[in-house]
């Protein structure tokens, strides 16, 4: 997206802030989707789609749903949610024990980094070989992504001590110094950094040095039942292209993710952080969903199967295009 789409979906916005409410997509019937947690790399947006008017120049009514992670599954095949977000390793699991769910389009890319206090001696994760580490729970994306880009880069992480917590548990244990190193998305990886914090590594980094394959992995991308996207085919190539659309925006126009810092959870007085964002964030935002993120994604379930995160790769593709 150049800047000159960026200008026009400003404009866009202003023209539906016009119209009454919900009159743009009055017809359309309400697309439940899920809505990320706050302070998350996701929850921009909702608020950015708001502001940029996309869902209404699309013809979509979204229906936000707070979605519990470790019952998307389950809210997806009743119907409860209509689109949630998976990762390759998480959607293979589940696949092969019979979901229909697919990925059908982009969300986040890979921007994990390995944090650790601005005065520590490591300059490598295989440094940390025997320290304690904090992460996400070992069946999140973030951490099994994290496992298989570090053995492409030749850290076992049996040979770290994992500590397994929420994001704000393993914020806390980092910050009292109960951890050597965090494990950590954007925007906390930001704010630590801007406290004093460095980063060690990048997942993104460990995966393109270990497979030759460019830029950031997917994390995760849209997900949705077999049996939905049937049936709203159309509807889930909207909700596709709004994703894109707003993603572009972001990466065109990076410091719309100031302006929504709260929904990320940064507070006004975190100045440096705010300063910061723009730059790092920036690439977390998936916009392509083509061959070649198909070629990372086959590359992710075969090296989680040689690693055993996966006993086998799904029988069939578990993305499509829409």
């Amino acid at each position: 997206m150049n800047r000159r789409e960026s200008l026009k979906l400003l404009a866009g916005a202003a023209s539906a802030a016009l119209l009454p409410a919900g009159r743009a997509s009055a017809a359309a019937a309400p697309v439940r989707i899920t809505l990320p947690s706050p302070g998350s790399a996701g929850s921009v947006w909702q608020p950015l789609v708001s502001r940029l008017g996309i869902a209404e120049a699309l013809g979509l009514n979204l229906e936000w749903i707070v979605a519990d992670p470790g019952k998307m599954q389950t809210q997806l095949t009743a119907g409860a949610l209509d689109v949630g977000v998976y990762g390759s390793v998480g959607l293979s699991t589940i696949v092969n024990k019979g979901s229909d769910i697919v990925l059908f389009g982009p969300a986040l890319d890979n921007n994990t980094r390995w944090v650790v206090r601005g005065d520590s001696p490591y300059k490598t994760p295989r440094d940390l070989a025997g320290k304690t580490v904090a992460s996400t729970a070992e069946t999140s994306e973030t951490y099994q992504q994290a496992k298989i880009a570090a053995s492409l880069a030749g850290l076992d992480f049996n040979d770290l001590k994992i500590v397994f917590g929420s994001p704000l548990a393993n914020l806390a244990l980092f910050e009292r110094g109960d951890v050597e190193a965090i494990l950590t998305l954007e925007p906390t990886a930001t704010r630590l950094v801007a406290r004093g914090a460095r980063d060690l590594a990048r997942v993104a980094d460990e995966w393109e040095r270990g497979t030759g394959l460019k830029g950031a992995p997917i994390l995760v991308g849209l997900a949705a039942s077999r049996t939905w996207l049937d049936a709203n085919r159309e509807t889930a190539s909207k909700v596709s292209k709004l994703f894109v659309k707003v993603n572009s925006a972001i990466r065109e126009s990076p410091r719309l993710l100031v302006d929504v810092a709260r929904d990320i959870g940064i507070k006004p007085d975190e100045t440096e952080a705010l300063a910061l964002l723009p730059g790092r964030a920036r690439d977390s935002y998936a916009t392509a969903w083509d061959d070649e993120v198909f070629k990372v994604i086959d590359k992710q379930i075969e090296v989680a199967v040689k690693l055993g995160l996966l006993k086998q790769a799904p029988a069939g593709k578990i993305y499509v295009k829409v």
